[in-house]
């Protein structure tokens, strides 16, 4: 199962005097425990829909020719477009770059779970790893100090890991 969900729950009806009306879906992606939303026009998915087609074989998208300004229709649009793009990331192991662009997802991994974990020489592996970086450094305990001198603790402290990053406490 992905690691990304997506629902739709929501669209609202646009109206300006430069264009025809038109209606916009609100996109609401779960995605490593964080909710985001986008909104998007019917024409992006279906711009979607025909970039897809040349890596995968994405499943049906609803009509683009209805009538968008009956609210049952739209409801019926908003069902359709929700389940084309659960069904995407439910039958597709590594998500299209197209796809994650789409949902505005940057820096996961489109290569399957298999390939994920690269090579296991010891040497990429240690390279990859993450050193620990002090955030801040307290020259003194700040729990030994008066009361009313804790806050300017943590203050000199980040002005102490600012300005003098390699100073050690002592």
């Amino acid at each position: 199962m992905h690691p990304v969900r997506v629902s739709i729950p929501s669209f609202r009806s646009e109206n300006n005097s430069i264009e025809k009306g038109y209606t916009v879906f609100k996109i609401d992606v779960l995605m490593n425990g964080r909710l985001y939303s986008i909104e998007k026009r019917y024409s992006e998915f279906h711009a979607l829909h025909k970039m897809l087609k040349r890596s995968i074989k994405p499943p049906e998208i609803p009509s683009k020719h209805v009538r968008n300004w009956v609210p049952k229709v739209l409801e019926q649009r908003r069902q359709g477009l929700e389940l084309y793009l659960q069904t995407i990331i439910m039958e597709n192991e590594a998500l299209p770059k197209i796809f994650l662009d789409f949902l505005n997802i940057r820096h996961f991994p489109s290569v399957p779970k298999t390939e994920s974990c690269g090579s296991f020489d010891t040497e990429s592996v240690e390279s990859s790893k993450l050193s620990h970086q002090p955030v801040m450094l307290f020259l003194r305990d700040p729990y030994l100090l008066p009361h009313d001198a804790f806050s300017n603790v943590v203050i000199e402290g980040v002005i102490h890991g600012i300005f003098y990053p390699d100073l050690q406490p002592r």
